[in-house]
């Protein structure tokens, strides 16, 4: 009996040494990719240098409610220090975060409701978060600071949403795609999914929602839609799904939006 419980106990000794080892390293690369000093983590968790070191190291026995304070400062789940598997992989920086991509019309923000009550998921739109934080509608930001000046907001925007939601149905602005550093970080951040539809409905679908300035004065109007479709097609296809909304209805593309996500492992 003594055997096996020395045996039991090595292996438990084992177990602890090794997952020391697994948070003392997360712990340090957490903070070197945030680029923080080891004096600055220490005073903003109230753990000494000394005991930061430790950790680091896999020497130190700390507490959950220690390592959730360093956790805080880091702004990394508390399960990511602990967890087993590749925490920064692309998979799991993605965590339950989905993207809808596509042009104007295509649904998104419809979709993305209906599916973040089925998945119990949070529904944003990103413009509704840059017009919170900036305190103005969409159209006096763009009027303020042009198209350029309207990509850098969104990509602060993102970030945000990076930051704060670990879980998350986001539908963004069909032109995001087109700045190349805002669609990376979306891409390893998020599960996206493009949501597509033929150029008709798209056009129809705007127009239903009371929006008709995409044919008012312009009889180019659908000639300039195709152009701007067949101009982002290649970028909206990098997404990690593609759901073709064409012919159906709101119930029925929710349903298969839904079963994308699922089926893709995407939460």
């Amino acid at each position: 009996m003594s055997e096996i419980a020395d045996i039991g106990k090595a292996d438990g000794e084992a177990m602890v040494a090794e997952l020391l080892a697994r948070v003392g390293a997360r712990v340090r690369k957490a903070r070197q990719l945030k680029g923080l000093p080891r004096r600055v983590v220490s005073e903003r968790s109230g753990v000494s240098m000394r005991y930061l070191a430790q950790l680091e190291a896999g020497e130190g026995n700390i507490s959950i409610g220690r390592l959730a304070q360093v956790a805080l400062v880091l702004d990394v789940p508390l399960e990511r220090l602990v967890g087993e598997g590749d925490p920064w992989s692309e998979d799991a920086s993605r965590a339950g975060r989905i993207c809808l991509v596509g042009l104007r019309g295509a649904g998104k923000s419809t979709l993305g409701v209906a599916v973040g009550e089925v998945l119990g998921l949070p529904f944003l739109e990103l413009n509704r978060e840059i017009e919170e934080h900036a305190g103005m509608p969409v159209t006096e930001l763009m009027a303020l600071y042009g198209p350029e000046g309207y990509r850098d907001l969104e990509a602060q925007a993102l970030e945000r949403v990076i930051a704060g939601r670990d879980t998350v149905v986001l539908a963004v602005a069909g032109g995001i795609v087109s700045e190349p550093a805002t669609y990376e970080r979306m891409l390893s951040q998020f599960h996206t999914v493009w949501i597509k539809a033929r150029p008709e409905e798209h056009m129809r679908r705007v127009q239903a929602q009371g929006d008709l300035r995409p044919m008012a004065g312009n009889p180019q109007a659908m000639q300039q839609l195709r152009a701007i479709l067949k101009s982002r097609e290649a970028l909206y296809s990098r997404a990690h799904a593609v759901l073709d909304t064409s012919g159906q209805g709101v119930a029925q593309s929710a349903e298969n939006l839904t079963r994308v996500i699922r089926d893709k492992g995407f939460v």
